[in-house]
């Protein structure tokens, strides 16, 4: 995510038991990373069991194929991975919750919403809307481990980028690498470097699903989100990126406009 207001969960992480006897084909990946809450950051250690893809032996589940006779994760490392992700579901955005938001939306809410923009989106010529909808998916997942990095917590946005790299690095290594761990570290730096035009779209789409939670959270809790539309103007990329905006701050407008003194 690009660093903005509502970009960092407020949830410590702490490291992940998979409840799951240990096979001798297991080997244990641990990945030292900064941790970020509403206290200063301070380092955690992640430790997760992956499944090692070049292992033949033993008595654990073996490797499967697909159809086309790509080499796929095995169940356990599927799960193992699904399991990781499960921080996505539960880590709250830092910046609604430092803004006082009782029951804030979580990483995965934000993703969710996006990928659903990039659905509905109408059609425009040589945007893969598949690809699209696959980086919004993506775009945030390192921060299952390293937590969601505002600009409150000082973080250079290199070391961000690094730290968020390695997470995802770890990540796919949980996963058992293969094709699809390939595509996810594709699809991340291909939104991280913002170097095409489904990168551009979904770009926007995370500053308008931002924009548009903040609108949803003033409404139903009766504040005023100044920052989270301050730190978007004039950064939209595509015209229904500046489209859609347009249309959220015309209904926040009206909605001030109305509000009783």
């Amino acid at each position: 995510m690009a660093a903005n207001p509502s970009s960092l969960s407020s949830s410590p992480h702490c490291s992940l038991p998979l409840n799951r006897s240990i096979s001798p084909r297991f080997h244990r990946t641990s990945l030292n990373l900064a941790f970020f809450n509403n206290d200063p950051p301070s380092p955690r250690l992640v430790s997760v069991r992956a499944q090692n893809p070049s292992s033949e032996s033993g008595s654990g589940p073996k490797m499967a194929s697909h159809l086309d006779g790509t080499e796929a994760s095995s169940s356990s490392s599927a799960i193992d991975f699904l399991t990781l992700c499960h921080r996505l579901k539960t880590t709250k955005r830092k910046g609604w919750v430092n803004h006082g938001i009782k029951g804030p939306e979580s990483i995965a809410d934000h993703m969710y919403r996006m990928a659903l923009m990039a659905l509905i989106a109408g059609d425009l010529p040589g945007v893969n809307r598949e690809r699209c909808i696959k980086i919004a998916i993506v775009h945030d997942i390192a921060e299952a481990i390293v937590g969601d990095i505002t600009p409150s917590d000082g973080v250079p946005k290199q070391e961000k980028s690094r730290l968020e790299q390695a997470a995802l690095n770890e990540m796919c290594e949980v996963l058992g690498g293969g094709l699809r761990a390939e595509e996810m570290k594709e699809l991340w730096a291909e939104y991280e470097n913002n170097s095409s035009i489904e990168a551009n779209l979904v770009k926007d789409f995370d500053k308008v699903e931002m924009i548009l939670q903040a609108l949803e959270y003033e409404t139903e809790h009766g504040k005023v989100l100044d920052e989270f539309f301050l730190s978007t103007a004039g950064k939209f990329q595509t015209e229904i990126g500046k489209s859609w905006a347009a249309e959220i701050i015309s209904r926040r407008n009206s909605r001030l406009a109305n509000r009783p003194n």
